[in-house]
C-alpha cells in the first residue's frame, strides 16, 4: 500500500495499492514525490539481468544471484525468469524471507551456526526446499548436524585464504572438513565454495579460483558416491562448486566452467554456480570501476538514481542539498552528480559532492557558475548498490521518461 507513511512519495489521501498507484500514471515531477527520493530505472535493470543471465547461459554454468544487494521480491522474480537457478542469500534470516517469498532454491553462502534459525530451515527443507549452505570448521559440522531434520542440510565446504573472510585455510583443512560433513548424520557433502572478491589483482584471484578447482576435484569422488536418499533431485549426485562476486565473475567462468564440462570431455560434470548480486543495479562508482565488462564485451547500466532538492547556495561554489546519509550510500564513494533540473551541463563534469551527512549533502560547483538555485532539482548516480536499496521500503520505478511504471517493495 502506498499511503501518508511511505517514504519519499506526496500521497495524503486514502491508502492505494501499488498497482493503482501506477495505473495512475503518475511522473517523477508531477506532484507526487517529495524530495529526496531514490528510483530504479527499468530499461538499465532489465538489461544487467538479461546481460548476466547471457554470459553465464555462453559459459554452461548457472547462476545464483546474491538477493542481499536487493531483498526486492519483484528482482528475484526477474531473475529466476532469466533463468537464474535460485538465489543466493548471507544470512539466515535471508534464507527464511526467500522462503515466505516463494523462492525455490536457495544457497545460504556463509555459515551458518544459529540453531534456531537451522530448525526452522530443517523443517523449510523437509517441506521441499532445495538448500545449500556452507560449513568451514568441524564444530560448524556439528552444528548442523545437531539441528538437521529428518533430511539432511547439504552442505559445500568453503575455501578462504589467509587475513580473508570466512573459510578453511588451506586444502588441508578444507578436506578434514570434508570428512567431517562425510562422516555425520544430517549433513551431506556437496561441494566446494569460495568468495574470490577479497583478493587484490587478477593473479590472486586466480590462485584461489585454482585452489577450488583442486579442491573440487579432492572432494568430488565423494560427492558422486555418497548420494543420500533424501537428497533434492534436481542436484542429486552432482557436484556443486560456487564462486563470484560482481567484480571477478569473467575470471571465475574463465577458471571454473570447465568442471561442468561432462567427464568424457575432461570436466566433473559439475554444478558451477556464480553468485554475483550488485550487478543488477549496477553503479556509478565502485562496481562501474571493477565491472568485468571493462576488460569484456558488453556493459552493464547504471540502474539506481536519487534526485534531491537544493536547500541553500550559502557562498559561492557552494549548494547543501536535502539528501543525507539514510538516504544514499556513502560507505564507498559519495554521490555523482548527473543533471541539474534534468539538464547536462559541461561544467556540471567539475561538480564533485564532498560530503554527506544525516540530512545534507554538500555539492562544490566551479566558481562563476551560478547556475544552481535554491529550489533546483539534483540527481545524482550512487556508488555500491548494495548499500542503497536497504535504505527504501518501496522504490519507484520508472521508464525513460521517469513515468512510474512499477514499485519495488523491499525485505530488509
Amino acid at each position: 500500500m502506498i499511503d501518508w507513511s511511505t517514504r519519499g512519495f506526496l500521497h495524503t489521501g486514502e491508502p492505494v495499492t501499488a498497482r493503482e498507484f501506477v495505473a495512475a500514471r503518475h511522473s517523477l515531477f508531477d506532484g507526487s514525490f517529495t524530495w529526496p527520493v531514490m528510483v530504479v530505472k527499468q530499461s538499465a535493470l532489465d538489461h544487467n539481468i538479461a546481460t548476466l543471465a547471457a554470459f553465464t547461459r555462453a559459459h554452461g554454468i548457472a547462476f545464483a544471484p546474491h538477493g542481499k544487494t536487493t531483498m526486492a521480491p519483484a528482482i528475484f522474480r526477474a531473475q529466476l525468469d532469466a533463468g537464474a537457478w535460485g538465489i543466493s542469500a548471507a544470512t539466515p534470516g535471508q534464507a527464511l524471507v526467500y522462503r515466505r517469498l516463494g523462492v525455490p532454491r536457495v544457497l545460504l553462502a556463509n555459515e551458518i551456526v544459529d540453531r534456531a534459525a537451522l530448525r526452522l530451515l530443517a523443517g523449510e527443507v523437509e517441506r521441499g526446499l532445495e538448500f545449500l549452505c556452507y560449513a568451514d570448521s568441524v564444530e560448524g559440522v556439528r552444528i548442523l548436524s545437531e539441528s538437521a531434520g529428518a533430511v539432511p542440510f547439504r552442505v559445500l565446504v568453503e575455501l578462504g585464504h589467509t587475513d580473508g573472510r570466512t573459510g578453511c585455510r588451506g586444502l588441508a583443512e578444507l578436506l578434514a572438513v570434508a570428512d567431517a560433513v562425510r562422516t555425520s548424520p544430517g549433513v551431506e557433502l556437496v561441494g566446494v565454495a569460495c568468495y574470490e572478491g577479497t583478493r587484490s589483482g587478477p593473479d590472486e584471484v586466480r590462485q584461489i579460483l585454482r585452489e577450488l578447482r583442486a579442491a573440487a576435484e579432492a572432494v568430488a569422488p565423494h560427492v558422486l558416491s555418497d548420494v543420500s536418499p533424501g537428497a533434492a533431485p534436481a542436484t542429486a549426485g552432482q557436484l556443486v562448486v560456487s564462486a563470484g562476486g560482481s567484480a571477478w565473475f569473467d575470471l571465475v567462468a574463465e577458471e571454473l566452467a570447465p568442471l561442468a564440462r561432462p567427464r568424457e570431455e575432461g570436466g566433473l560434470g559439475a554444478l558451477v554456480l556464480l553468485r554475483s548480486g550488485a550487478y543488477v543495479a549496477h553503479d556509478d562508482g565502485f562496481y562501474r570501476e571493477v565491472t568485468p565488462y571493462n576488460r569484456i564485451e558488453g556493459r552493464l547500466l547504471p540502474a539506481l538514481e536519487a534526485w534531491a532538492q537544493v536547500l541553500s547556495v550559502p557562498e559561492p561554489g557552494l549548494a547543501l542539498l536535502g539528501m543525507g546519509k539514510r538516504d544514499v550510500p556513502y560507505d564507498i564513494d559519495l554521490p555523482a552528480v548527473r543533471t541539474v533540473n534534468g539538464e547536462t551541463a559541461e561544467w556540471l563534469k567539475e561538480a564533485r559532492v564532498v560530503k554527506v551527512q544525516d540530512q545534507h549533502t554538500y555539492l562544490r560547483f566551479p566558481r562563476g557558475e551560478e547556475r544552481i538555485r535554491p529550489g533546483d532539482l539534483v540527481s545524482f548516480g550512487l556508488s555500491h548498490p548494495c548499500t542503497a536499496f536497504d535504505k527504501w521500503r518501496i522504490i519507484p520505478v520508472v521508464d525513460d521518461d521517469y513515468v512510474v511504471i512499477d514499485v519495488i517493495k523491499t525485505y530488509f
